[in-house]
């Protein structure tokens, strides 16, 4: 159905569902005090971090950082779109799921004419691949049986100018463009954009054909051709042969990346059936992001020369800032002039899987790449060596991985980790908490520095209640400032909503800028947790938050009309205020 599901109806949702009941059904939890807890799904433990919260209605692994509302938790644990979670819940709830009208509607409407602009077309290349003996030759010389044609897809564009075009379900002509299938030259003449090629449709995650690539059966260039970007397919972000991997293993223990669409099909022809490709691009931060929801481990594959090995340095660069606990990348280098579908030909499944088996741990290759023309037995070399590694390291989020990889790095250039970490000051360090007597749980469970803003955007977060000790006329609500405009922000939708939870809260800022930085703050345990008289004690911290706060923002305006009057001749306004700032030191 097209439109936008109103913004009313999720908090509604939210309101309805119980995320312990959402959770538990998925993930049997045991109840521990007023929380639930259990192993985390998302990541492999022994002792249980993964704690779910009733009254916040938010969940929150304190190994691995994931965290989120009932919605989040399904997104996370079913692999599915927000659109889809949200579905999922309300029939969970016995409800239907209303779509408000308008251009987002209109808009929906044509990217479904785009999708069965694209559906038309797959079933045209899967049709006339049945009676073109030359692609069916080159596919059974390929070593691909008709089951494995079947499973991905694989279709013929035939030769000529116009075939689809003039097919009759293929959909309009402003459809086929604008699904990338039909070209318009200068003259305004328009013709089909694959033509005598084999053709692999490209699938998103719920198996609608958002693309296709074709290979040309003779000489003719380019050798691959891709679709073009267009409004439902953007090669950055999807990965070929990711939908068919999940619908052979609904839970990869690990997914392989490969360069081509053949490597993947022969891959699985061969029972490797967890390969993907990206699509003519270097592996990005998204394509990990992806594959990461889907598994915890991913192997690149690549020539072992120089290129392959810079493309797996770009692919080991993208995939460091989503590394999280939990997770590992590996990299294969296979011998020059061979490619996964050449190998696993040649030696077959078992041989292949011992090679993914022993594949280099990130860690390894990292400090490899890195010492590579660096004379480590000399200071100024090993000084080079932190050297590079340092903004390397800054992009990965805290945690033991990247402790631990710290560790390593220390021991190569003759420092101590504590030593290493000072020395590079803004990495490491201004990701972690500060020494506080809480201990190590309240370092690891934040992974960030708690100023005064951050504390009290946390505080509010997890107790709403405490907006009405917040003044319309505190100095941080309407200060320039990192924070302030959140802050007021959540103040007013507090008031909007007096009983409003904690994931209600946060998921009104799903894909923002600010979603990331409020499920790790919902998650910070507060000295105030572990006391009785627990209301006292939020009442007394926020309070003094709100202190420190205000001198805060009192302490930079002061300092800021200071600058102002070495420049030029303040106001009388500005004057006033400065004295008042100044007698209040």
């Amino acid at each position: 159905m097209a439109g936008r599901i109103p913004q009313s109806f999720i908090d509604d949702l939210l309101a309805r569902v119980d995320i312990v009941d959402v959770v538990d059904a998925r993930v049997p939890l045991k109840k521990q005090g007023s929380n639930h807890v259990a192993c985390c799904p998302f990541h492999e433990e022994k002792t249980p971090s993964f704690t779910v919260s009733p009254t916040k209605q938010f969940y929150y692994c304190f190994g691995c950082g994931a965290g989120g509302s009932a919605l989040g938790f399904v997104m996370e644990y079913d692999r599915v779109e927000f659109v889809e979670a949200v579905e999922t819940l309300a029939s969970e709830l016995g409800i239907e799921v209303p779509r408000s009208g308008g251009g987002r509607a209109g808009e929906d409407e044509g990217l479904e004419r785009l999708y069965a602009a694209l559906a038309a077309a797959d079933r045209f290349y899967q049709g006339q691949l049945r009676q073109a003996n030359e692609a069916i030759e080159y596919l059974r010389q390929r070593g691909i049986s008709g089951a494995t044609a079947k499973r991905f897809g694989l279709g013929y564009a035939p030769p000529g100018w116009s075939h689809l075009i003039d097919e009759a379900n293929a959909g309009s002509l402003d459809d086929l463009l604008r699904a990338g299938l039909v070209n318009r030259n200068d003259a305004n003449r328009t013709y089909d954009r694959f033509r005598g090629r084999v053709m692999y449709p490209i699938r998103d995650r719920r198996g609608r054909t958002i693309a296709f690539g074709g290979r040309v059966l003779d000489d003719g260039t380019p050798k691959y051709l891709n679709s073009p970007e267009t409004p439902v397919f953007h090669k950055g972000r999807e990965l070929y042969g990711l939908y068919e991997a999940r619908r052979a293993r609904r839970d990869p223990e690990r997914l392989v990346v490969v360069e081509g669409y053949m490597d993947v099909i022969v891959l699985a022809e061969h029972g490797i059936d967890y390969a993907v490709a990206t699509l003519g691009t270097s592996t990005g931060q998204a394509h990990a992001e992806r594959l990461f929801s889907v598994t915890r481990e991913i192997v690149f594959c690549f020539d072992g020369d120089e290129a392959g090995r810079q493309a797996a340095w770009r692919a080991m660069t993208h995939t460091l800032p989503v590394l999280t606990d939990g997770r590992e990348a590996r990299f294969l280098f296979l011998p020059e002039g061979e490619d996964p579908d050449s190998m696993v030909r040649a030696e077959g499944r078992a041989a292949f899987e011992d090679r993914l088996a022993q594949a280099k741990p990130l860690a390894d290759f990292l400090i490899e790449r890195l010492r590579a023309g660096i004379d480590t037995t000399s200071v100024g070399g090993r000084a080079q060596l932190a050297s590079e590694a340092a903004p390397l390291l800054k992009t990965m989020p805290a945690g033991v991985y990247h402790d631990l990889l710290i560790d390593r790095l220390a021991a190569q250039v003759g420092l101590s980790p504590e030593r290493l970490r000072a020395d590079m000051t803004g990495d490491a360090g201004s990701k972690r908490a500060p020494e506080r007597s809480e201990g190590p749980r309240r370092r690891a469970a934040s992974g960030i520095r708690m100023t005064p803003m951050r504390t009290a955007i946390g505080l509010l977060i997890q107790n709403p209640r405490l907006a009405e000790r917040l003044p319309d006329d505190h100095p941080a609500l309407a200060a320039d400032q990192p924070g302030s405009r959140l802050l007021a922000d959540l103040r007013e939708r507090i008031r909007a909503t007096p009983d409003v939870t904690t994931a209600r809260l946060i998921e009104a800022y799903r894909d923002t800028s600010e979603q990331k930085h409020l499920e790790r703050l919902a998650s910070w345990p507060f000295a105030t947790d572990a006391e009785s008289d627990r209301d006292q004690a939020l009442a007394r911290e926020f309070d003094d938050t709100l202190e420190r706060l205000g001198e805060q923002v009192r302490r930079a305006r002061r300092g800021a009309l200071l600058e102002a009057a070495r420049e030029r001749t303040l106001s009388a306004d500005e004057k006033r205020e400065l004295q008042t700032l100044m007698s209040a030191r």
